[in-house]
């Protein structure tokens, strides 16, 4: 786990940068795939706010996702090890579908 955290301003250039190059290079499909925990992180947010006002329950304990792993008991370690492993294999699929353009 991080000790030093990066700030709005500087995450959100780096986002912005990133995303342009991706549409730059017309790969914004793989930056998807790629950046799939970050869009599983976001989508857990938005359902849980659109649960909540539409039907007064939510759907994770907390949101972002993370979060409601927290609460289920899981160690942050465990946590971060099991994002670490996802993101490899989003990285190893967004580099294979290079490979099929």
């Amino acid at each position: 786990p991080a000790a030093i955290f990066m700030g709005d301003t500087g995450s959100l250039a780096l986002g912005g940068a990133i995303g342009s190059i991706a549409v730059a290079a017309k790969h914004e499909i793989v930056l998807a795939i790629v950046g799939g925990l970050f869009v599983l992180e976001g989508l857990s947010v938005m359902i849980q706010i659109a649960s909540f006002k539409l039907f007064g329950k939510r759907v994770f304990r907390m949101a972002p996702i993370h979060h409601h792993f927290e609460q289920l008991g899981w160690k942050e370690s465990t946590i971060v090890i099991r994002f670490w492993i996802i993101a490899v294999i989003l990285a190893l699929v967004g580099l294979s579908t290079l490979k099929l353009r």
